[in-house]
């Protein structure tokens, strides 16, 4: 079993250029798997001696758990590729997997922050220091240009084209792609490249980071986080309200609120699918729904004709 799984994971890194995070999720997914067959049966069986009934044991086991539902549909899903993997490998004769339901799983709508609260949280940092003039570049740069996180780390000063006011963005499976940015986020960006200085002794990696920590070297995506924290702390708003991918979801639904095509957002935010932008279309509608409720004299419940 742990051979196959090595091997598969190498096929994800090498063949189909999965990410760091990828890899991460599907080997804690797999561990998950193993740590179950060994507490039920006792001993780690060979992958081809894995059956449907074990894999619907381990699907019962997360239900118990209360594990939630998009959880063990990603178990689930991981399995099928694991065994896709070794049935094409000729490890197995046959993909068990295959034949098990995937949990129904509702759709929620993504969160998203108002105009007035956008301003407020890029307006939180402390511009007279050299860390608050970074923390408002990538404020302005994430919803700039509706990056993940990953994304913003990743990029280096060269991936800034200054005249055409685009950047480079490496995105999941190391696609990449390019994306424009706004007159502040170009802004901030100047100001913040003045005041930018990597470590002396800064590796490769850390020299070309475009946003650095305060000893001089790459952010990491953690970092980001707890940036953001405090930031909203900072600007009097609710910690929880948002994630670095809330500005992502931000960036999405204010362009569809201004009027910009669905497909010319898909192309933004790097989504290989239609469908999975489709989603900010129902946040669009909602709120127009909202507007039209509120102001029409017909569409007020409690109203009067």
């Amino acid at each position: 079993m742990q051979t196959a799984v090595q091997g598969f994971l190498r096929y994800l890194h090498l063949e189909r250029n999965a990410s760091e995070l990828t890899l991460k999720s599907y080997r804690e997914d797999l561990n998950s798997f193993s740590d179950f067959l060994q507490d039920r049966v006792g001993s780690m069986p060979p992958v081809e001696q894995i059956d449907i009934p074990m894999l619907r044991a381990f699907i019962a086991y997360l239900h118990e758990c209360n594990y939630a539902r998009t959880t063990i549909a990603r178990r689930l899903a991981c399995l099928r590729s694991l065994f896709r993997y070794t049935t094409r490998e000729g490890i197995t004769a046959a993909n068990p997997a295959k034949a098990l339901r995937t949990p129904r799983i509702g759709r929620s709508l993504p969160k998203f922050l108002s105009n007035p609260q956008v301003n407020q949280l890029i307006d939180a940092p402390v511009s007279s220091e050299k860390l608050g003039v970074r923390d408002k570049a990538i404020l302005e740069t994430m919803y700039s240009a509706g990056l993940r996180v990953a994304e913003l780390v990743g990029l280096n000063v060269e991936d800034w084209d200054r005249s055409a006011n685009v950047i480079r963005v490496r995105g999941k499976g190391k696609k990449e792609r390019i994306a424009p940015i706004g007159k502040f986020a170009a802004a901030a960006l100047d100001e913040w490249l003045y005041l930018r200085r990597p470590a002396e002794k800064a590796s490769a990696s850390d020299g070309k980071a475009m946003f650095l920590n305060r000893f001089g070297k790459r952010l990491t995506t953690r970092s980001i986080g707890r940036m953001l924290y405090g930031h909203l702390q900072h600007a009097g708003m609710d910690p929880k309200l948002a994630t670095p991918h809330t500005l992502r979801h931000t960036f999405a639904t204010h362009l569809l609120d201004g009027g910009a095509d669905l497909r010319s957002v898909q192309e933004m935010l790097g989504h290989k699918s239609l469908t999975t932008t489709q989603i900010y279309t129902h946040v669009s509608t909602r709120r127009m729904r909202e507007t039209y409720e509120a102001s029409h004299p017909h569409a007020k419940k409690n109203g009067e004709r």
